[in-house]
């Protein structure tokens, strides 16, 4: 899959640049839906990742992109989730995380990419 993190704030995903945090399915782009953990906003001082969201669990691992300086909290619900459903979670800074997508084919790919922190 071609995937890269030109830095702070941006994603390149086959050739096209995002300026937003994104999910990718199956190899499929898609804008990350952080409303539903806006609520924990405040704990965290920015939206973390919790199981509210429409994480893609279609796969047997997911990678999530914790961003330039790997800060995006990850709440243990998500974990939890990722137990119950038997799928692997591996969470790296974004550019790391980008790295390791790179070696993945593109239908096997699931992950949540946070661009910013």
């Amino acid at each position: 899959m071609d995937v890269e993190y030109p830095g702070f704030g941006a994603i390149v995903i086959n050739g096209q640049r995002f300026d937003r945090d994104m999910v990718l399915e199956k190899g499929i782009p898609r804008p990350r839906k952080k409303g539903p953990s806006k609520a924990r906003r405040r704990e965290y001082g920015h939206t973390p990742l919790t199981a509210a969201e429409d994480l893609p669990w279609s796969g047997s691992q997911l990678i999530i992109g914790t961003g330039a300086s790997g800060r995006l909290p990850v709440l243990p619900e998500v974990l939890e989730e990722a137990d119950a459903r038997g799928v692997e979670l591996v969470t790296l800074p974004t550019s790391e995380a980008c790295e390791l997508l790179r070696s993945i084919e593109g239908d096997q790919v699931s992950a949540v990419l946070h661009v910013t922190c």
